[in-house]
């Protein structure tokens, strides 16, 4: 799996690559070019930055694109079409394995837990994950992170299921409606929405279950980190700040915010969606990743069979610029 992962990265370069060769772009000194993994209420804080001005008091501005996969992310960040990748840090680990020049350095995280709710087809107020045993799940592509958290989980509680890797995740939630596998896994606001109809019910947090991994991080190439520090410590002071306001805050303000982002999501299931991810205590507080944390997401990519070595983690994490404006933010 690293293998054709890390060869998809690279061909996926050259297809980001080319056409902005060809149309070039217009740079600023202020401007930070941030692709992410998927839009998702998972990574609130990051849009409350903006929604908040707290990258404007930066001096920066912030151009969001959609990779739709973490392997486009990251192949964005390789090929110069993004300055920096908003993933899963497994996507620089693979790079980071693969030898690359100018590898990925992780230098900020923002999620701490899986952010997906287990879905099932009827009411479970007592549910177990043993109730899962012998059943139908959807939980992810295989060798992606939200399928080998999953994996990690059922491993550990010596659960076995029989997931279905088959089905892509844009398209798991209708295929769940359709009738197939007996669970789902959905992230918010999808999860809430879904029950709110009466299609299905959440009965479980994966993250909560999972304990704490580096599941969403920011990552950019070693020459840009250091020739634009100030940009980074920028970008990781807003956050920072957006996190803090988010957990300082009632969830119906924060959803206020959230709106004009999620075009088609009503305010009531951002409000929800806020809810959720705050009672299963989804963001870092200080985005410095943490070893232990780094470790574990190691253990689970191996539990699962698709890491070949380990990476060691001063080699690929970068922690200081994330303490100082922990410090500094939390200082007031």
């Amino acid at each position: 799996m690293k293998k054709k992962l890390i060869c998809c990265i690279f061909a996926l370069c050259l297809a980001f690559a080319i056409p902005f060769a060809a149309t070039g772009c217009a740079k600023t000194t202020k401007l930070i070019r941030i692709n992410e993994v998927t839009h998702s209420v998972f990574y609130a804080p990051l849009y409350l930055a903006e929604a908040l001005g707290y990258f404007e008091d930066e001096g920066i501005e912030i151009e969001l694109t959609n990779g739709g996969g973490a392997d486009s992310t990251m192949a964005a960040v390789i090929s110069g079409s993004a300055d920096v990748g908003f993933c899963g840090p497994e996507a620089a680990i693979y790079v980071n394995l693969g030898g690359s020049k100018d590898a990925p350095k992780v230098f900020g995280q923002l999620t701490k837990r899986d952010g997906s709710f287990l879905v099932g087809r009827v009411k479970e107020p007592d549910f177990k994950w043993s109730n899962l045993a012998g059943k139908e799940v959807l939980a992810g592509r295989r060798g992606g992170v939200p399928a080998m958290t999953f994996e990690y989980v059922l491993k550990t509680l010596k659960v076995e299921s029989i997931l279905n890797y088959d089905v892509e995740f844009s398209t798991m939630t209708a295929a769940f409606e359709g009738g197939v596998a007996e669970y789902c896994t959905m992230f918010e606001p999808t999860a809430s929405e879904y029950e709110k109809q009466g299609k299905g019910y959440i009965v479980a947090s994966v993250g909560q279950e999972s304990g704490e991994i580096p599941y969403t991080c920011f990552s950019a190439k070693e020459s840009y980190i250091k020739s634009n520090g100030d940009k980074i410590e920028g970008l990781l002071r807003a956050v920072t700040k957006a996190v803090k306001y988010v957990n300082e805050t009632d969830a119906d303000t924060v959803a206020d915010y959230l709106v004009p982002y999620f075009t088609g999501t009503s305010k009531d299931s951002l409000k929800t969606s806020v809810e959720s991810y705050k009672k299963i205590d989804a963001w870092v507080t200080n985005m410095a990743m943490k070893e232990s944390a780094f470790n574990k997401l190691q253990d689970v990519i191996e539990l699962a069979g698709e890491l070949e070595k380990r990476v060691e983690f001063s080699s690929m994490v970068l922690t200081d610029s994330a303490d100082k404006v922990y410090k500094e933010v939390y200082a007031k």
